[in-house]
């Protein structure tokens, strides 16, 4: 029988870790290498413990998960990094680290059931040259957090968002008649979001696949691309070639 995935919990709330332990505990091939409230003291865990991966939230005190995660990149050994957190802005910072998954809170089973086994493949597979895609498939962003007009935030699957453009310093998501503003630049959701289900238009468009229904170009040259609400998104000269890829061109 394999080795089990020994795993370091870090969350600065007892409750968060007292719930993954507990879908740790019900998972088969996983095991408990302990448990940290704060970023500092999971640095000295790791070196105590050596950890193979690490459910790690972000927004603590002091030393938080990012700083966390940096200080681990490049060590011999260094745990995988798995981030659970309530935040989605820290999606791209995880794409840079390189993490296995970015599991938003509160997190279910099944998610985190996803988690774990992208860290096992990740374990069987460590000490080879794994491909560039392989790394960028493991931390694309699966949903949003998004803020309410009320107050409160709400989940928002990735897989509903029909397309994003940017404003000023923000990126607005669409789905449906809805918006939402997130802050991010489009260039970092442009690597982080799905490319089997996204792509990038103009510099401040990024549009679902298969929510364009047509393209056209006018008599000036430009090329639009019609999608299924019935708006229109100009096409910039430099993602032509992206736009035509549609349609197999």
């Amino acid at each position: 029988m394999a080795e089990p995935i020994r795993f370091l919990v870090v969350d600065d709330e007892p409750l968060a870790i007292e719930r993954l332990q507990l879908l740790l505990a019900r998972m088969e091939g996983v095991a408990l290498a302990g448990t940290a409230l704060e970023g500092a003291a999971a640095l000295r865990l790791v070196e105590a413990t050596e950890p193979d991966a690490i459910l790690l939230d972000i927004a603590m005190p002091g030393v938080d998960g990012i700083d966390v995660a940096r200080a681990l990149a490049g060590r011999p050994k260094a745990p995988l990094v798995i981030f659970v957190t309530a935040f989605d802005t820290f999606a791209v910072a995880a794409f840079d680290l390189e993490a296995v998954d970015y599991v938003m809170k509160p997190v279910s089973a099944e998610r985190l059931g996803r988690a774990v086994e992208r860290a096992r493949e990740r374990l069987a597979t460590r000490g080879e040259e794994a491909p560039a895609q392989a790394r960028r498939d493991s931390a694309l962003i699966e949903e949003f957090w998004v803020s309410e007009p009320r107050g409160g935030l709400v989940r928002l699957p990735a897989a509903e968002v029909e397309r994003v453009t940017a404003e000023r310093d923000y990126m607005r998501l669409h789905a449906g008649r809805r918006s939402w503003l997130i802050n991010d630049t489009i260039s970092r959701l442009e690597q982080a979001l799905d490319p089997a289900r996204f792509v990038r238009i103009h510099r401040s468009a990024i549009v679902r696949r298969d929510f364009v229904a047509g393209l056209r170009r006018d008599e000036d040259g430009r090329w639009w691309a019609r999608l299924a609400d019935g708006a229109e998104q100009k096409v910039g000269r430099l993602y032509v070639k992206n736009a035509k890829g549609l349609a197999g061109r």
